[in-house]
């Protein structure tokens, strides 16, 4: 059997890290095609040299010489920018994408792999969130497997397996509750950028991790797994399981609730779609439920978590509200990251972000992508309005 050829996108961030970790460790089965990343030259230099791949994507013109002068007897095609990631998805050597790209930069590319027929392992939950009915209808009309690489949506999946979807009573994600589950809500104006990227189970990228603090990474996996699994809100809920090892379950109608359990280490999903429809024999540690001893769940407090709730709203709103509040999270994760508020004022800069939304949207004069996602312009018009109108906000009341 020829080892399947991977076009890797976002190789130098965690999810990358840990594909290229699963592709060392299975050889036979794996081999590098293509990489891509934004900033982290060095690190792309050193996976270059690693995995040989024929392709790899940069994001500017410069890093594109300097790659050229690095690699000048090689015969690595060097692309560059959003069309490059397009262009590379597109191969047709290629014949498994995985994308580590975060945020509203990976929908073009996405949808791009679907279009082409590639399966894709699906790491962007921003794609569903700005345009889950186009990226879904996409995805059904090439034949394109969607396999979902986040831990929730991996297991919900898993669960799913051999069951008929009408039996199925609800969805339920569960959360961790991020480094400030039992801090006081009076300690919240305190927090610091570092306490906020101290994630109790996970090791993920910086803007994942805020996301996971605030549970809007929560609310945002709730609109994906509505479109992913075509199951409506009402039915899918949020629990809090400290623990991190029960990572979703499925409820069915005769009382059956379905898990998938397993250590919080990214390569279990990781490794479950890459050798889909088997699985791979990992070298990581096993999970001991005699030593584990309990397992907890609670109900998230809306208090606690108002971002959370925010990412409902959008949901039951619909339209153009998830694109445009997953825009200003973007933007307000980034200005808290940079030191420009507070941890606590996140959730208030995007109540108010979306109550700009609802006046805007009464307007004769509203822009029809801020009513309809129709198209990936309208998707990505709608994310940079949220984006730009939450800078906006930042700037005049700071």
């Amino acid at each position: 059997m020829n080892p399947k050829s991977i076009a890797l996108l976002g190789s130098t961030g965690s999810i990358g890290g840990s594909t290229l970790s699963l592709v060392r460790q299975f050889p036979d089965r794996f081999k590098i095609h293509s990489l891509s990343c934004r900033r982290s030259i060095n690190v792309l230099v050193d996976q270059i040299k690693e995995f040989a791949p024929k392709q790899v994507v940069v994001e500017a013109s410069d890093q594109v010489n300097q790659l050229r002068e690095l690699f000048t007897e090689s015969e690595l095609e060097i692309l560059c920018g959003d069309q490059g990631n397009c262009e590379l998805v597109q191969h047709p050597d290629v014949d498994l994408v995985v994308t580590g790209i975060v945020g509203s930069a990976g929908l073009s590319p996405c949808l791009q792999a679907l279009e082409s027929g590639k399966d894709l392992v699906f790491g962007n939950k921003e794609s569903l969130v700005l345009a889950g009915e186009l990226f879904m209808q996409v995805a059904h009309r090439s034949g394109s497997r969607v396999l979902p690489m986040d831990s929730e949506h991996n297991a919900i999946y898993q669960s799913l397996i051999g069951h008929r979807r009408e039996d199925v009573v609800s969805l339920i994600l569960t959360a961790s509750g991020g480094p400030f589950r039992d801090l006081p809500l009076e300690g919240f104006s305190e927090i610091t950028k570092e306490a906020a990227l101290q994630h109790p189970n996970w090791e993920m990228g910086n803007k994942i991790t805020i996301d996971s603090a605030t549970m809007m990474n929560k609310g945002l996996e709730v609109i994906e797994a509505h479109w992913l699994f075509g199951i409506p809100l009402e039915k899918i809920e949020v629990v809090i399981h400290r623990e991190s090892i029960v990572h979703s379950l499925v409820e069915y109608v005769d009382g059956s609730l379905i898990a998938q359990l397993g250590q919080p280490d990214m390569r279990i999903p990781l490794a479950y779609c890459l050798g889909y429809p088997e699985r791979l024999p990992l070298a990581l540690p096993r999970l001991n439920l005699c030593e584990l001893g309990s397992l907890h769940f609670e109900n998230p407090d809306p208090v606690r978590y108002p971002c959370l709730g925010l990412a409902l709203a959008a949901l039951r709103q619909g339209g153009a509200a998830p694109a445009v509040l997953n825009g200003g999270n973007e933007a307000v994760v980034e200005a808290f990251l940079d030191e420009e508020l507070h941890f606590n004022h996140i959730a208030s800069y995007l109540q108010r972000l979306m109550l700009l939304l609802e006046r805007w949207r009464q307007k004769p004069e509203c822009p029809n992508y801020l009513q309809h996602i129709n198209s990936v312009d309208d998707a990505l018009a709608a994310d940079r309005w949220g984006r730009s109108q939450l800078r906006h906000l930042l700037e005049t009341t700071s």
